[in-house]
């Protein structure tokens, strides 16, 4: 229970600051939501699809391309590095909470925002005549794979690359950029060269894109993205370890100074 009360706190704590920051709120819902109906709109003129064809083929690929990228990997980077610069984390050592706790707060806390992002994107694709036709179960694993993969990842960033508020945008736009384009989430896969492809085989996003589109859009059941539920499960556990050595470590040399 000690847990799971410091855990709920650390992510009230988190959740409370976003609201009170409502431009960062409200830019965080634009952005999808843009992206959506520009991708949207692409796929309805330049594959000649109906809208509602072209808003389920691009809802997934918004989804975990684009919001989930920026919000749960770009926001779990800003807050650990947020934290180190505003001390917080000097207090943590002098108080009651265990750094499990902190830890599991910041990633439910960025998991909510995640979350939130998905009844988005969704409902926005809704409006147009778009519909979730496969496994909603299933869907919903891949969403959630996606969430811990990327704020695994951004503990492993936050921790050890960024030192500075100033870092963590240079840091997104040199890997995560090309890994989005690369990944599908701006331009088809469809329209990649067998080279690019052969490439984005190691791309995480690609999978997830893969993975959640093939669900969502053509309702493909598990045994048909196997390879790609496999590479996303097994890549959301190493992030998630690798975040949390990562996170041992900084705390280690933070006491140190």
């Amino acid at each position: 229970m000690k847990y799971y009360r410091e855990t709920i706190a650390v992510t009230k704590r988190i959740l409370i600051e976003l609201l009170r920051r409502r431009r960062s709120l409200i830019f965080w819902s634009i952005f999808p939501i843009s992206i959506l109906i520009i991708n949207g709109f692409i796929l309805a003129e330049g594959a000649k699809l109906s809208m509602a064809v072209a808003f389920e083929n691009a809802a997934p690929s918004t989804l975990v391309g684009a919001a989930l990228f920026f919000s749960c990997l770009g926001g779990s980077v800003a807050t650990v590095v947020a934290e180190r610069e505003q001390q917080t984390l000097k207090r943590l050592f002098i108080s009651p909470l265990s750094g499990l706790s902190y830890f599991l707060g910041i990633f439910l806390a960025h998991s909510c925002i995640g979350i939130g992002q998905t009844l988005l994107v969704y409902t926005v694709a809704a409006f147009w005549g778009a519909t979730f036709k496969g496994s909603i179960f299933l869907g919903i694993t891949i969403i959630f794979l996606s969430i811990i993969a990327y704020v695994g990842l951004g503990f492993i960033f936050g921790t050890q690359l960024a030192r500075r508020t100033e870092d963590v945008n240079a840091l997104i736009a040199a890997f995560g950029v090309p890994l989005l384009i690369l990944g599908g989430a701006f331009l088809p896969t469809s329209l990649f060269p067998p080279t690019l492809l052969e490439i984005a085989k190691y791309n995480p996003i690609y999978h997830m894109n893969e993975a959640l589109l093939a669900v969502s859009a053509r309702g493909e059941e598990i045994s048909k993205i196997t390879s790609r539920f496999v590479f996303l499960l097994v890549f959301a556990m190493v992030m998630v370890v690798g975040g949390w050595l990562s996170y041992r470590r900084m705390l280690m040399v933070e006491k140190r100074l």
